[in-house]
């Protein structure tokens, strides 16, 4: 067994295999940007080499520094992680041309199954089932056209050397089909380092899921179940699940078993994946083959017992497998939820910043349910606009899938994050959504369900009913604690006392005290308690005279009164917000790539006003009305904050 591993990454699946390697008596070697030096896989780990700037065509992606590092270190192997250079054959080798072992597969089964293009024409020769598509070099935006005419509409336009939902475009004409071949080979190259684009059918209405494999260099195969990965946006997965609620027993198999099939005719060497795309009627769709571990591997490894990153270890050192397939068994249900860094009010646009507050839920187990977070920050981190803007990695287990996202939805509402804007509303919300609870999915289900993007949801008369008790019980709490602080007599706790408490612009009348139970403490941000006999997790942040609370996607402002008081309130006059129809405001901080417009431009709706980048992703700023630009306020290359101000219409 290896002595010392390097851990070619960053972020939580650095963090992840840390924890592994230090279970089995490994030690560890982190690599750090300048934008990583405080990083927590950074302190870890052992020891942690230097390996250059922010950018990680700078740094990440150099296979030359990680292979200093193993050097100056002494690191024997080196596991990549996903992402970055994890399915680079080149980088594969040039480890082994130093004799140090990379933790993944071999380059032939990397080049046959890694890069997209290759991978469907191995499959094709294999006679496996494939979406329709264009696998060759596409010269320019006019070839795509022609490809997507005859392949016919909706197409996809994928990165060869993507994943993460990096270069990814679907085009519906040819419009879409031109400006979607360039933002797709656009983030291709500078996600990847690599061009490269396909195109293939846009199968409407699918499911994916995904096989988990296993293969050690001594001919065994075999495959660990499936996982659900339908609720995507973007092409980005969001919620993942094991095992999928839609696969019946003899599915299951015959995917598992093509699986193995095409790990072992590719001589397969370690975990990976193989992806599915399956309609309505379970046909299934081979679509690639990740050779590499994937960012929701977690849910896998709760519903199997099995350790994958130990056994990607175990395999690369030369180990076989003990596991037969008659040893995997499938044992209650799992749910994954990605934290993004993206504020989901504005149509989830990426949000940097410092983490004021990183509370998440506790881990471990708790009667039948297990809650587990992989992450890779810490309170006081900062989220930087270089990298993925996934903060951490949410999981819970439990018996049954209900019973595991109801588990979901209650560490979600004790998952305490401040300082930038994240996903943690709308992902709470999910869980509560019927659809979703019912398993009714397909990888269109957030674009279906929130065709508007997701918004502020009101409570309903129960909620806001839940929401008010709450309320005025940390109100009377806070109440009395100051009272003690001040030294007067305690008051009565407001027992059979009135109150009317504001929730938006309706006014609640209660009485303190009925059947709210909780042990909360002012300056906690977290309540916990019952109300009518029914548990509550709430969040509770403070404002001038009220309180914030988030429960289940809910997010309201409240404050609490005295019924006079509650008159008074009423007649006090409403503060509009300032008007900015007349601005272009930066939608997040990020970096401007370009200004598509002039000063005294006519401009069209749904015209190309600029474009920002920001985590990777270029996003396309558009006109939502027919207007004529007045001044320009930012340029090419300008880094903006916020809701800074890019351009004003005449």
């Amino acid at each position: 067994m290896f002595k010392k591993i390097l851990i070619a990454n960053r972020g939580e699946i650095a963090c992840r295999v840390i924890k592994t390697a230090r279970r089995m008596g490994i030690a560890t070697v982190a690599v750090y940007s300048d934008a990583d030096g405080d990083a927590l896989h950074v302190e870890m780990a052992d020891e942690a080499v230097h390996i250059g700037p922010a950018p990680a065509a700078e740094s990440y992606l150099v296979a030359e520094k990680i292979i200093a590092g193993c050097k100056e270190t002494g690191a024997e192997a080196v596991h990549p992680g996903y992402g970055f250079l994890s399915e680079r054959a080149s980088f594969c080798e040039a480890l082994e041309a130093e004799g140090i072992v990379f933790i993944g597969p071999k380059p032939k089964a990397i080049r046959a199954m890694g890069d997209k293009i290759e991978s469907k024409k191995f499959a094709n020769a294999a006679k496996v089932s494939t979406v329709p598509g264009f696998l060759g070099v596409i010269e320019d935006a006019g070839h795509a056209e022609r490809i997507a005419g005859e392949i016919g509409y909706p197409v996809m336009i994928k990165a060869s050397a993507g994943g993460g939902g990096k270069g990814m475009r679907i085009a519906w004409s040819e419009a879409e089909v031109r400006d979607g071949f360039e933002r797709a080979r656009s983030e291709a190259k500078s996600s990847f380092g690599d061009d490269r684009v396909f195109i293939e059918k846009y199968i409407v209405d699918p499911r994916h899921i995904e096989i988990q494999v296993l293969a050690d260099a001594h001919g065994n195969a075999l495959y660990l179940g499936e996982r659900e990965c339908s609720i995507q946006r973007r092409n980005q997965k969001v919620v993942e699940e094991a095992p999928s609620p839609f696969l019946d027993e003899a599915t299951r198999r015959a995917m598992g078993e093509q699986s193995v099939a095409l790990a072992k005719a590719v001589d397969y060497q370690s975990a990976g994946t193989v992806e599915f795309i399956v309609d309505r009627e379970r046909n299934f769709y081979f679509l690639e083959m990740n050779t590499r571990l994937q960012v929701e591997h977690p849910v896998t490894e709760l519903v199997t017992g099995i350790d994958l990153v130990e056994q990607m270890i175990r395999v690369a050192a030369g180990e076989k497998l003990t596991l037969t397939q008659a040893d995997i068994k499938l044992n209650g249900w799992a749910v994954e939820s990605r934290l993004y860094a993206e504020d989901p009010y504005r149509n989830f646009l990426p949000s940097i910043g410092r983490l004021t507050r990183y509370w998440p839920p506790a881990e471990g187990r708790s009667g039948d349910t297990v809650v587990r977070n992989d992450t890779g920050v810490y309170e006081g981190a900062e989220i930087s606009m270089y990298y993925d803007p996934m903060v951490a990695k949410l999981c819970t287990f439990a018996p049954t899938r209900l019973q595991a996202i109801d588990a979901m939805s209650d560490a979600l509402d004790g998952f305490v994050v401040d300082g930038i804007e994240h996903n943690v509303p709308f992902l709470a919300a999910l869980m509560r959504h019927p659809r979703w609870r019912e398993g009714r999915l397909s990888t269109g289900f957030i674009a279906e369900e929130y065709p508007e993007g997701f918004a502020p949801m009101e409570p309903t008369a129960e909620e806001a009913g839940i929401l008010a008790r709450v309320a005025l019980s940390a109100h009377l709490v806070d109440t009395e604690r100051r009272s003690h602080h001040l030294d007067r007599l305690r008051p009565a706790t407001g027992q059979n006392k009135d109150w009317v408490v504001k929730i938006g612009d309706a006014y609640h009348a209660l009485t303190a005290g009925d059947a709210v139970r909780s042990d909360w403490l002012p300056g906690e941000a977290v309540w916990r308690g019952t109300v009518g006999g029914r548990g509550v997790t709430a969040q509770l942040r403070p404002f001038l005279n009220g309180m914030r609370i988030d429960w289940q996607g809910l997010s309201v402002r409240t404050r609490v009164f005295t019924p006079r008081l509650a008159e008074l309130d009423a007649l006090m006059p409403v503060k509009l917000p300032p008007d900015t129809s007349k601005m272009l405001l930066c939608p997040m901080p990020g970096l401007v790539v370009s200004i598509a417009v002039s000063e005294g431009q006519e401009v069209k709706a749904g015209e190309t006003l600029a474009v920002v980048e920001a985590m990777k992703m270029e996003n396309v700023l558009r006109a939502e009305r027919d207007l004529t630009v007045g001044s320009i306020k930012a340029k090419p290359g300008e880094s903006l904050a916020v809701d800074a101000v890019i351009m004003e219409f005449a």
